[in-house]
């Protein structure tokens, strides 16, 4: 079950616009928690009151940011090496093409 996770998970990763949208998904869940939780909930997440509640809450937010925030620079290192391989491809195909003209 774990192996299947991890594959799927890794597959998710990989493909640029499926990532984008969990990235999207993530930070937007995390920016209606902090809005709920700092206006409607903050009676209910009142940290004198409720610690367990206020801890949890906020936890949960944070952890969706930080979510966010790996998934924003895995899809940076991504990009460089997708650029870097684009640009080794083009350099061989120019050298390649240069070489048939000699």
């Amino acid at each position: 079950m774990a192996r299947f996770s991890i594959q799927a998970t890794q597959g998710l990763i990989r493909d640029r616009g499926t990532r984008r949208k969990i990235m999207a998904f993530v930070l937007g869940a995390a920016l209606v928690m902090m809005a709920v939780g700092l206006t409607t909930l903050a009676p209910w997440l009142a940290p004198h009151d409720h610690p367990g509640r206020f801890i949890f809450f906020w936890f949960v937010c944070g952890w969706w940011t930080m979510t966010a925030l790996l998934l924003a620079i895995a899809d940076l290192l991504l990009l460089r090496v997708e650029r870097k391989r684009a640009r080794k491809e083009m350099e061989d195909e120019v050298l390649g093409s240069q070489k048939e003209e000699d």
